[in-house]
């Protein structure tokens, strides 16, 4: 018998040295292969993650996407029936979301009912814990990798950074990563969990209209993406509505008391953002477009009442004279109503683009849902109360508006980095449109014009990340799936840029280096 037990033992250990070899000549092979193999073998590799994450195949029906919008689960959202959001208002019961585990291919799942502020370390399933099956990358080769590409000059004299593994939340490399800084539109990754967290993603805005015997009110609810065929529509209901009740002269007025304080951004005019009202239509925007910088009206409020009193008088209803600035009253009695995409369609809307007026909008909701005035101050104190409620490290962080163009927002790594692992958690499927809503390197949304060309990032397709800039300030946070199928978080943050473009190219070079980085063999690990 002890033969036998010794002839097992040394087979199973020629076997296991065998596989070592086996997996040292992989290791070797792949160091040695041409960028655009490297590149081959990762995207197949990890195909199934990224599918599953941009997909979220896991969480309900998958469909085409839209400019970066998941159109069937918008479809999905919009459908008529409990808890679906098509008609939702404020205190309505909301049928609880569920979804399978995301990033179960990627490692252990994690207990639920586990702690705040997405995915813990050694956490298992309901049935116990799972093997895991991809492991993370090291500490010690991760600063191998980053260090040197964070000491490039051109990204300025601030640079902090953070990465993470999105499966466990564990802290993989910083560079100062709790101190903060400028995050310029970063930021809305907190605005965007914040909404998310205090008015859920089938939540939608409503548009509406009120009367008082002849006095007809059109009521802003901050829906910046209403458009005009939604006006037109709005005003055609009001109309039949009217007609029905006998009335065929009005005195219209149109309502923006939902919001307080100044309407005007720190920055001043300026094609990047439109006057933050909550009455507008197509974000203020005098041509066609529907992102992006555009010409803005000065007045969006009044341009869209009078727009609204054309159509009513097109649809047999007379307003007597042009429409005044009022608020409705208490008594006033519902005579049609808009409401406007599922809040997560909103936010993937937000991110994908950088839209600064979606952002302020969705941070005014958050302050709405938190009891707080819905103006700039009272946005940023609601977020930040927010996002200390999910236990994130909010510690030195000031929002001071929604869409980080206020220079003196601050924010940290470590801060956006826990935000991307939360919107990452299986427990959370209501913030999944934080991590759907990232622009695709190479081809969507604000990363659609980087990682090509004939540099040939090995980030493309690979790397899904929130941009920001400002002058002189450059960041980007993200997840990225590395060359072992691993699933990072990370953020990069820099101030005191000499030049934007340069800074850019050494942000996304440090992202690539991620997805181009199994980083569990390094000379430092011996």
């Amino acid at each position: 018998m002890r033969d036998t037990a010794s002839r097992m033992r040394d087979t199973a250990n020629r076997a296991a040295r065998a596989a070592a070899r086996v997996r040292a000549a992989a290791r070797r092979r792949w160091r040695a292969a041409a960028p655009h193999q490297r590149q081959t073998a990762r995207l197949t590799a990890a195909s199934a993650t990224l599918g599953l994450v941009i997909a979220l195949a896991t969480v309900a029906a998958a469909g085409p996407w839209d400019s970066g919008q998941r159109t069937a689960e918008r479809v999905r959202a919009a459908r008529p029936g409990p808890g679906s959001g098509g008609d939702h208002t404020p205190g309505e019961d909301r049928a609880p979301l569920t979804a399978p585990q995301v990033l179960a291919e990627t490692g252990p799942a994690r207990r639920r009912g586990g702690g705040e502020g997405g995915p813990q370390d050694g956490a298992g399933g309901q049935g116990g814990t799972r093997p895991q099956q991809v492991p993370p990358p090291t500490t010690s080769a991760l600063a191998d990798t980053l260090e040197p590409l964070l000491k490039d000059g051109s990204l300025g004299s601030v640079r902090h950074a953070s990465v993470v593994d999105a499966v466990t939340g564990r802290q993989l490399f910083s560079q100062d990563a709790a101190e903060v800084s400028a995050p310029a539109s970063t930021i809305k990754l907190a605005t965007a969990v914040a909404a998310l967290s205090a008015r859920g993603e089938t939540y939608r805005i409503a548009t509406r209209v009120v009367v008082e015997g002849e006095r007809v009110t059109l009521v802003g609810g901050g829906d910046p993406t209403l458009r005009a065929k939604d006006l037109d529509g709005l005003a055609e209901r009001t109309a039949r509505a009217l007609r029905k009740r006998g009335v065929r002269t009005v005195t219209l007025g149109y309502d923006t008391s939902r919001y307080r304080g100044t309407d005007q951004h720190p920055i001043g005019p300026n094609e990047n953002i439109a006057r933050v009202t909550p009455l507008m239509v197509n974000e203020g925007r005098t041509d066609k477009s529907d992102h992006g910088p555009a010409p803005r009206t000065a007045d969006p409020a009044r341009d869209a009442s009078r727009r609204f009193a054309d159509e009513l008088r097109e649809a047999g209803v007379s307003p007597k004279g042009a429409p005044e600035r009022r608020k409705a009253g208490k008594d006033a009695r519902k005579l049609a109503v808009h409401r406007s995409a599922p809040l997560g369609a909103l936010v993937e809307r937000m991110l994908t683009h950088s839209d600064n007026d979606i952002a302020e909008a969705l941070a005014r909701q958050t302050a709405l849902a938190e009891g707080e005035p819905a103006g700039f101050a009272g946005a940023g104190r609601a977020v930040k109360r927010t996002l200390r409620g999910l236990g994130l490290p909010v510690e030195g962080a000031r929002f001071h508006d929604g869409s980080g163009l206020d220079r003196t927002d601050r924010v940290s790594p470590a801060l956006l980095t826990r935000l991307l692992t939360l919107a990452a958690d299986p427990d959370r499927p209501a913030l999944r449109p934080v991590l759907t809503g990232l622009p695709v390197a190479g081809f969507t949304g604000t990363l659609g014009a980087r990682y090509g060309g004939e540099r040939g990032e090995p980030g493309a397709g690979l790397v899904r990340a929130k941009t920001g800039t400002l002058t002189g300030v450059n960041t980007l946070a993200g997840t990225v799936v590395d060359a072992d199928g691993r699933m990072l978080a990370f953020a990069f943050m820099t101030s005191g840029a000499p030049g934007r473009d340069a800074a850019q190219e050494s942000l996304d070079d440090l992202a690539s280096a991620l997805a181009n980085c199994g980083c569990r063999d390094s000379p430092s690990t011996g």
